[in-house]
């Protein structure tokens, strides 16, 4: 059918939701407008669904969602023979709605359902999906996304999101569907009374909570330091879990937010919930100035995420980027668990192809196994998974991605920001302990390992000429790499769709053994590089840059020169 045709049809029909019955009134007759929400279908990737909030096939909706849910019900009972699954859901505009409407069609599908009773993190329901033993898990949340979105990520029974190979499945269920016809319901308190549909019990969030705690490398550094914190969780999830995990580890001095402490899909304050942006933690860093606090924590509003600040030596708060904190958490834990002799046997790391190489430096340091994945949470969940299949999950340490995901301990399978909370934390009151800051040790660590600098371009492609636009500019680089940028040659060639690697020098080709990925990396002469991908949910392009150095004001300079000259090759 034509986008007219989609939308007539949308419009013929008795709309439960009459937001949406009013949005599709409101815009009769601009074609554009129809266009941008019925041109295509919200695709449901490995990431699950992502868009904005609104009425149309290119949307996030009631109808959209009951839809993919049929198809993940029908994946769900071909696979298995009485399937369960966990949902919880963030604090995002009808996040509750869509959580009860995915939970609705589960049950009339014969799929047990358990569903958290209030928001909860996504590590909570990555946590569920094991504790309870579920064969898959919804998490509804666009994660860092401004407050337009909504989003709906699934689990498999190993807690982790899905991967390649199971969100394909998925996804060809889901074309089988048809969205107003083809969709099984049962009404919610039907279900709920029937048992279809239960609510998750506090003894899951307790227990999660107990093996947050068990990552612990100095549990008494955080009583005796009296650091002084402030924290915002962005008007998202994790105001109950951090405050509560920091307070059970003894960090009592803790001022949060109060605009942003309270669950709000409007995000008023925050119009980009993100840690990674500064404008998101204007509030916080202005409380930190006002209480001399040691520390700013900021979770994102589906708490995976956490960015901190820390004072300078002049009383200035300096932002630490996620490679940094990343950096910092690794080096830590290595040199702790080293001497109080808790590291395992064959330690085992993992961190994204678009993460700091100056980890690599460490791990070798430490006798640590360095695993490289693609960008995504779910291919370091993955890895887990593998030590799990074979017996050996306790040899992993640690896990990240430059995007402030991180993950010590296997008990759940993506990022938590929870435990990177309590290890921030935990990690400056030991540092405090020995008269030394946060910013001294990331000092000396580029000291030992040498100095890193690394930058991000985002280039957004909005609606459909946006999408076209990237796989033109991703064609055009993959078919005519370059052979310098930003005054650098590019000595090796990277592409992860072809999963082949090129030396520029001699011609050698090698294989990449990682899954196809619509990825390519532009290696630069003195451990410099390029990294460019579509994201995967967002409309956006995503270009990764790395410099080295002997000094900082080098490394920087040569960073902007690389990210100028890649931006103006791009077109942007």
């Amino acid at each position: 059918m034509t986008e007219m045709e989609t939308y007539n049809l949308w419009v013929s029909q008795n709309l439960e939701d009459h937001d949406l019955a009013e949005e599709l009134a409101a815009i009769k007759g601009d074609v554009e407008a129809i266009k941008d929400r019925f041109y295509c279908d919200l695709a449901f990737g490995t990431g699950g669904l992502r868009g904005v909030i609104g009425a149309g096939t290119n949307r996030m909706n009631i109808y959209t969602v009951r839809r993919a849910t049929q198809g993940l019900a029908d994946y769900l009972n071909e696979r298995y023979p009485s399937p369960q699954a966990a949902i919880s859901y963030d604090s995002r505009i009808k996040s509750d709605v869509f959580a009860k409407e995915a939970a609705r069609v589960l049950a009339a599908n014969g799929i047990k359902v358990h569903l958290y009773k209030q928001l909860m993190p996504t590590p909570c329901l990555s946590f569920a999906v094991r504790e309870l033993h579920c064969q898959a898990g919804i998490m509804v949340t666009a994660s860092h996304n401004p407050a337009k979105y909504n989003g709906y990520k699934c689990y498999g029974e190993d807690g982790c999101q899905m991967t390649d190979h199971a969100a394909g499945q998925v996804t060809a269920k889901i074309e089988r569907v048809d969205l107003f016809r083809g969709v099984r319901l049962v009404g919610f308190e039907d279900a709920m009374q029937d048992g279809m549909i239960q609510y998750i019990g506090d003894e899951v969030f307790q227990s999660y909570l107990h093996h947050v705690k068990a990552q612990s490398i100095h549990p008494e550094a955080c009583k005796q330091a009296g650091l002084k914190v402030v924290y915002t969780p962005l008007n998202g999830t994790g105001n109950v879990p951090v405050r509560t995990i920091l307070k059970e580890m003894g960090v009592s001095d803790v001022t949060v937010v109060k605009e942003q402490e309270m669950p709000d899909g409007t995000f008023a304050t925050c119009p980009f919930p993100n840690p990674e942006i500064e404008e998101a933690l204007t509030l916080g860093l202005k409380v930190c100035r006002e209480q001399k606090a040691d520390l700013l924590l900021a979770t994102d509003p589906d708490c995976d995420r956490v960015g901190i600040a820390v004072p300078d030596k002049d009383g200035n708060y300096v932002l630490i980027s996620g490679n940094e904190d990343g950096t910092l958490l690794f080096q830590y834990i290595c040199e702790e668990r080293v001497k109080n002799g808790t590291m395992p046997e064959r330690p085992v790391a993992v961190k994204t192809i678009v993460t700091s190489e100056i980890i690599a430096k460490i791990a070798a340091r430490y006798g640590v196994e360095l695993r490289n994945v693609l960008t995504g949470f779910k291919y370091i969940g993955e890895q887990i998974g593998f030590l799990e299949q074979a017996g050996e999950q306790d040899r992993y340490i640690f896990g990240f991605e430059e995007s402030y995901g991180y993950l010590a301990g296997s008990y759940v399978r993506d990022k938590d920001a929870v435990v990177a909370s309590m290890l921030i934390c935990e990690m400056a009151s030991f540092y405090k302990q020995q008269g030394i800051s946060v910013l001294d040790a990331l000092k000396s660590i580029y000291n030992t390992y040498g100095v890193y600098v690394h930058k991000q371009g985002n280039f957004t492609c909005e609606g459909e000429s946006g999408m076209q636009q990237m796989a033109e500019t991703m064609d055009r680089l993959r078919n005519h790499p370059p052979k310098e940028i930003g005054g650098l040659e590019v000595t090796r060639f990277s592409d992860y769709e072809l999963r082949e690697s090129v030396d520029l020098a001699t011609g050698e080709k090698h294989s990449i053994d990682l899954p196809v990925s619509n990825v390519l990396g532009f290696a630069l002469e003195n451990g410099a590089g390029v990294v460019i991908r579509p994201s995967g949910t967002e409309p956006k392009m995503k270009a990764y840059y790395t410099a080295t150095a002997a000094t900082f004001p080098e490394a920087d300079a040569i960073a902007d020169k690389i990210a100028a000259d890649f931006k103006a090759r791009l077109g942007f």
